[in-house]
């Protein structure tokens, strides 16, 4: 597959960020390395139009994020709409957060472009069957702590580019711009279930979908419960495929967050159960609440899934 130049395309994006940096309430510097970060929300206010322009970034440029409004229960939310015309590559290829930055005690995991470059995860990148040769390099991370030196060596090392050409940006789940990017990941879980269930994503044409923005919590704990809430109980996602009907009907019945055993309580309260183990949760939970997948063969449409308002009041007016 030709390269989309997805790194090229997430710089000019955080370019316009710092050029805007004060109207978006960001920050960006130049460790003494040369790698850039951008603070979108750790020692600096930043905000939603700073997470929408997350989003894009985590999408390598291939995505468009928009602030919209969704009814779920007779209730307006406030939301975004997530669209692409290339779902593996935006999706899995540079938005899934994929990458395990461990470097002494600082972790984060990274989503962006360069991983398609770096292609550490390397099973991945073979059957997305991608890889990028770029001249620079975008990562965005969700965390409280802004990377270091050594981070950007660790990563320069496993890129094999020099620190200057990296650009890191950086904010926290519990912050509008945090609670704004990770409500833009809508497509990029359906993607990352499909993979999961053996599913080819390079046979997902396009994709469109809407996750209400979860209001900022108190704490990082509780603002990763409010976020996943929001695509397991409110997110809606329409899917163009290439497949047979057999095939795509059976998918959509196993696709939407309803599937798994761990469904119907907010995603705090069973991150409490398993102990906080991400790892003892069902992996097939996270997923938007509702799907649709549309044939480009048949044109037959098949649709399952709901969405909750109940567990999603829940989760965001009482924790």
């Amino acid at each position: 597959m030709s390269s989309l130049n997805m790194n090229e395309r997430a710089r000019d994006i955080a370019d316009a960020m710092v050029e805007e940096a004060s109207g978006l309430r960001i920050a960006a510097r130049t460790l003494t390395g040369g790698a850039r970060v951008i603070d979108a929300g750790v020692e600096t206010e930043g905000g939603l139009t700073a997470g929408l322009l997350l989003g894009e970034v985590c999408m390598g440029g291939l995505g468009d994020v928009e602030f919209t409004s969704v009814v779920l229960g007779g209730e307006n939310w406030p939301a975004v709409q997530v669209r692409t015309d290339h779902p593996a590559l935006a999706c899995m290829a540079s938005q899934y957060a994929g990458w395990a930055l461990q470097v002494e005690k600082y972790f984060a995991m990274a989503s962006g472009p360069l991983r398609a470059h770096a292609r550490v995860e390397k099973e991945l990148f073979e059957r997305l069957h991608y890889a990028e040769q770029a001249t620079c390099g975008v990562l965005v991370l969700e965390g409280r702590q802004l990377p270091t030196d050594e981070v950007a060596a660790y990563v320069s090392r496993r890129s094999n580019m020099s620190p200057g050409q990296l650009t890191f940006l950086i904010a926290p789940t519990a912050s509008l711009a945090g609670c704004t990017q990770i409500a833009a990941r809508i497509l990029e879980t359906g993607l990352h279930k499909m993979e999961r269930l053996g599913f080819d994503v390079r046979q997902v044409v396009s994709g469109i979908g809407t996750a209400p923005i979860a209001p900022v919590a108190r704490n990082d704990l509780r603002g990763i419960g409010r976020t996943n809430d929001c695509i397991l109980y409110g997110g809606q996602a329409h899917f163009t495929v290439k497949g047979a009907d057999s095939e795509l009907a059976d998918l959509a019945s196993r696709l939407p967050a309803s599937a798994s055993k761990d469904y119907g309580t907010p995603f705090y309260d069973i991150f409490e159960r398993y102990d906080r183990d991400f790892y003892k949760i069902d992996p097939l939970l996270f997923s938007p609440a509702e799907v649709w997948l549309t044939s480009v063969t048949s044109g037959k449409t098949y649709h399952a899934g709901r969405t909750d308002p109940e567990v999603l009041r829940k989760s965001l007016y009482e924790s």
